[in-house]
């Protein structure tokens, strides 16, 4: 059995590289990346370290990677062979995956077993997101080559830190993972994955791991920013911190009570779980990686301003989230492409124009005059 994997950083190679591994398949690895690329063509194995309690080393071997920039036939030839392929290369970036995956299903056999696709990315819907791209990508011939793979959805989390200095491919992670996909698109034969919760309905998994993992991480991300906090794990060693992350997740799980008749109760352990998690001293975290692309994470269907905007149509608090968003106006990385375009527009834009441009809510939104006072009050502050 063969998987592709696109993506070959540290989520690709120590969560879903290792899964499919463990699963019995050979990994093959594309990325754009010239020296990764080469490090880990080098490399007969790599280790991947879980770190903190219960965690374990994990040794990958029988992978391969290719360069999807430079040789993008062979990537084809690759796809066009596999049984699995999987991506962890960012929602924005799987417009560019599409075309090799196309060229794959081009070279694929008709009478071979459909590929089984997979994007395991930190976004509602990815693989769908995925599959429209690849029809683009496919124009004419699109019915012909989506008849010869199946979609199928999927919720991922395991928090893998910037990895530590001269570490080469291994890669550090916590103990901690789930993966769960959309069961029905296999039919009879699901990929081999082990770990892997194969669910009929997955929008309640997705729901509740994005506005809890990553509503919780960037939250604490901000206010620890914030706070002039350095690390993940000192920032919620911070009462007050703690405080207003703990606040933003009780209006998230409200609003997956709502919508998916989750059990308050369960919540409310799944929440204690995500915050021990992001206490984990043994996994060295910072503000900064994890405050990255502020834009797209007050974006209108992200961990902010997408729970907020369900809880204000029903009705429910928003309150801690919109205080979240407010901290996250005040994230200033010049290091981080989209929070130097954040501060530009705070200082361009009046108001309800940033609010509309980077939140996407209509101003007859029941959430919209709030996230439009923080705004005002943030750009009050960099005008003072």
């Amino acid at each position: 059995m063969k998987a592709v994997h696109f993506g070959a950083g540290n989520i690709g190679r120590g969560f879903v590289g290792l899964l499919l591994h463990e699963g019995g398949y050979e990994v093959v690895f594309s990325d754009v990346a010239d020296a990764l690329v080469e490090a880990i063509d080098r490399a007969d194995s790599y280790t991947v370290h879980e770190a903190g309690p219960g965690g374990t080393d994990h040794v990958v071997s029988g992978f391969r990677a290719v360069n999807s920039r430079t040789d993008p036939a062979v990537v084809a030839e690759e796809v066009a062979t596999a049984d699995v392929v999987t991506t962890a290369v960012g929602p924005t970036v799987l417009r560019f995956v599409a075309p090799s995956i196309v060229a794959g299903l081009a070279l694929r056999s008709p009478e071979a077993a459909p590929l089984q696709v997979m994007a395991c990315e930190n976004a509602i819907g990815a693989t769908d997101q995925l599959r429209q791209e690849i029809v683009v990508a496919a124009g004419p011939d699109a019915d012909t080559l989506l008849g010869r793979a199946v979609f199928a959805n999927t919720a991922v989390d395991r928090i893998v830190p910037a990895q530590p200095e001269g570490g080469g491919i291994d890669v550090t992670v916590e103990p901690y993972f789930e993966w769960a996909i959309e069961a029905r698109p296999f039919g009879d034969t699901p990929p081999r994955i082990p770990g892997a919760h194969f669910v009929d309905d997955l929008a309640p998994y997705i729901e509740r791991k994005l506005f809890t993992v990553n509503t919780g991480h960037a939250a604490t991300a901000y206010f620890g920013a914030r706070a002039g906090i350095e690390r993940i794990s000192d920032a919620l060693a911070d009462e007050a911190i703690a405080a207003q992350v703990s606040a933003a997740l009780e209006e998230t799980s409200a609003v997956l009570v709502v919508e998916h008749g989750l059990d308050p109760t369960e919540l409310a352990q799944y929440r204690a779980t995500i915050l021990e998690r992001f206490r984990n001293p043994a996994l060295v975290d910072t503000v900064q990686r994890v405050g990255r692309q502020p834009l797209r994470k007050i974006s209108r269907h992200e961990r902010f301003i997408g729970p907020a905007a369900m809880a204000a149509e029903h009705g429910l608090s928003t309150d801690a989230l919109v205080a979240a968003v407010a901290a996250a106006l005040e994230f200033d990385d010049p290091g981080d492409e989209q929070a130097v375009e954040l501060q530009t527009l705070l200082r361009s834009e009046d108001p309800a124009g940033f609010t509309v441009r980077t939140t996407g809510l209509d101003p007859e939104h029941p959430l919209f005059a709030a996230v439009r006072d923080a705004v005002a009050l943030r750009q009050a502050a960099l005008a003072g």
